[in-house]
């Protein structure tokens, strides 16, 4: 299997917990995974820099350990849209920087899971979007649908971009955080609606509960 490239209807959607199952998924099916998390707001400033807890997590998962530059060139301390920390510190977010070091890592690992930031459309530049950047690494879409009110309008206009992009979508994830009977209702729409299939449906987790139980490697193999 490929590497993978996951985004989310929103930020604060699940992203990094689904990204870290995937990691151990492939894992689990014997193979050296390395992780990327290419731009990144809401750092904290530590002693050996600016450090965001999503890609320390994915990090602390992967097989192959890289530095953290590597990993997250793109670090932003306000937890504000890239393109907006990016210009306050007058840096602009380079896509090809970002694929130089994606293929550096690609050498290192059997396959790469690659976290995007917030949603498909998040600006990373004045012209650029991470649906831009998912572009040039060419990736496989894996998208995380945060299962509430509203979701199934931002999953269908994300699926609706993806296809545009010309990328594939590989699948997508419910992540079920809410505990009603409204939510299977949600899942059951999406399933019917989203061509791509529903690789996994995790339901409401403790804070260190991995979601891997909850993931089907068949659906994305096929």
């Amino acid at each position: 299997m490929s590497s993978l490239f996951v985004t989310g209807t929103d930020t604060e959607v699940g992203k990094t917990r689904i990204s870290v199952a995937l990691i151990e998924l492939l894992q689990q099916q014997g193979q050296n995974v390395a992780c990327m998390k290419p731009v990144a707001s809401g750092c904290e400033q530590t002693t050996h820099g600016l450090r965001n807890d999503d890609a320390v997590t994915l990090i602390a998962q992967a097989d192959v350990q890289i530095g953290y530059k590597t990993v997250n060139p793109y670090a932003f301390e306000p937890a504000i849209a890239p393109h907006i920390a990016a210009q306050q510190v007058g840096i602009s977010i380079d896509l090809n920087h970002i694929k130089d070091l994606f293929q550096q890592i690609s050498l290192q690992a059997d396959s790469v899971i690659v976290e995007g930031a917030g949603g498909w459309l998040v600006p990373l530049n004045d012209k650029q979007t991470m649906a831009d950047l998912a572009i040039e690494l060419s990736l496989p879409i894996v998208l995380v649908v945060d299962v509430r009110l509203g979701c199934i309008n931002h999953a269908l206009l994300t699926v609706s971009a993806i296809e545009q992009s010309g990328l594939v979508l590989k699948g997508w994830v419910a992540n079920k955080r809410i505990k009603n009977n409204q939510a299977e209702h949600i899942i059951n729409t999406l399933q019917h609606v989203i061509a791509a299939p529903c690789i996994g449906i995790v339901p409401v987790l403790e804070r260190q509960q991995s979601a891997v139980e909850f993931l089907k490697i068949e659906m994305l193999v096929k």
